[in-house]
């Protein structure tokens, strides 16, 4: 079931979808570069920054699970807009933060607004979006990652070098206002999803609990996993241990968000020829090598580092386009939005789960260098070694997602 769109309307729709998202990535991805200042900042140890970041992926994954409730018991455009409004207090409560004990709880709150609302962007894009051009779809969308780092991550951390840390939060803040708006005058209603005919029975949310759904879930965790044991202290990583100035971050963010955005529009492509399952088999096999080559890197000049990130960065940061086009097009839409809050809470949950784990792992010495980094790369192969099994018993499934069985 999609809605009927012109193609200037669906343009429209898919911009505006990619500029929401835009803006909850770069909320999440601005405090990965400012790492070392907030380590800096706030004295804290790697445990504790993995802490910062895994509370904004945890407090997401939660509202996934508490969004079972209720996600598709509304129109999808009153859901988003109730959602992003969240987010944009919480994020503007980031940049007003006094104490790190403050900014942990802002970070916390508009992190489970970001995971419900990456959720219903994608429930939207499945149910407007035909399936031939689904891929593109979540592949622009997903292209804001890319954009993020390429536009984002640089002009934010020159606002928090010119004005101060606080200044990047209020940006955002700013900016998803004015999507706000644009969402209220574009976005039509879309609750055909709801069920309204009383003869008609809605398919219970027992139906997301079983095997085929949660192969679903499991896959989407281990790829999440395995990015995210690496991610969050990469920043740390070329700072401490490769020789970089933080003044060279920009760059290196700059190069490797390009390289992101390029690939997100091709790999959609891909998707949309060769099928979501082969292409995300064959992303997964790419990262390994990066995985283990950048976390193994001795200290090296700027543009050694800078096409090591960008190798990293292509990869890892485009499996998760496959992964959405392969779960989402199996979902009956009745259950589409309260599948996707749970398929988000388990990326976040993964996501945060290995920003803690990798703290733990991890030592940093007087000097500021990361010990352990090497390690948790071997771990991140292993977990994506796993995922390629998943992938592999997913596939090969008896029982379609859209054919699980609905109670009476």
């Amino acid at each position: 079931m999609t809605a009927s769109f012109s193609p200037r309307q669906e343009r429209l729709l898919i911009l505006l979808l990619a500029g929401v998202q835009f803006t909850h990535l770069l909320d999440f991805m601005i405090v990965l570069p400012l790492g070392p200042e907030f380590m800096r900042l706030f004295s804290l140890s790697a445990a504790q920054f993995g802490t910062l970041v895994s509370s904004y992926t945890l407090a997401s994954a939660a509202m996934g699970v508490l969004g079972l409730a209720w996600v598709d018991r509304f129109g999808r455009r009153s859901t988003l807009l109730v959602i992003l409004g969240g987010f944009i207090t919480a994020t503007l409560a980031c940049g007003a933060a006094q104490s790190h004990a403050w900014l942990l709880v802002a970070r916390s709150i508009a992190g489970g607004c970001a995971g419900l609302m990456g959720a219903v962007i994608m429930s939207i894009i499945a149910d407007t979006i035909p399936g031939e051009r689904r891929g593109q779809a979540i592949g622009t969308v997903m292209s804001s990652l890319g954009l993020s780092a390429v536009a984002g991550v640089p002009l934010s951390l020159g606002m928090a070098n010119m004005l101060g840390w606080r200044a990047p939060f209020w940006a955002i803040g700013v900016l998803g206002a004015l999507l706000w708006f644009g969402l209220l005058a574009v976005l039509p209603r879309l609750d055909a999803h709801v069920t309204t005919d009383s003869d008609r029975q809605a398919p219970s949310v027992t139906a997301l609990f079983t095997p085929g759904f949660a192969l679903g879930w499991l896959l989407t965790f281990s790829v999440a996993f395995s990015s995210f044991l690496l991610i969050p202290y990469l920043s740390a990583f070329m700072v401490g241990n490769l020789g970089l100035k933080q003044t060279d971050l920009p760059w290196v963010y700059l190069a490797g968000g390009a390289a992101t955005l390029l690939a997100a529009r091709q790999v959609g492509r891909w998707v949309d020829r060769f099928g979501p399952a082969r292409v995300l088999g064959l992303l997964l096999v790419g990262t390994m090598v990066p995985h283990l080559g950048f976390t193994h890197l001795p200290a090296a000049p700027l543009p050694v580092v800078m096409v090591a990130f960008v190798l990293f960065m292509s990869l890892t940061s485009t499996r998760p386009i496959p992964t959405i086009a392969l779960i989402s097009a199996k979902v009956p839409p009745p259950l589409r939005g309260r599948y996707m809050a749970m398929n988000m809470a388990a990326s976040d949950g993964a996501s945060g789960l290995a920003a803690w784990a990798s703290g733990l792992m991890l030592a940093t010495t007087p000097g500021g260098a990361l010990v352990g980094f090497g390690l948790a790369g071997w771990l991140a192969v292993g977990v994506t070694t796993v995922s390629l099994f998943i992938l592999w018993t997913f596939g090969r499934s008896a029982v379609p997602l859209n054919a699980a069985p609905t109670p009476r």
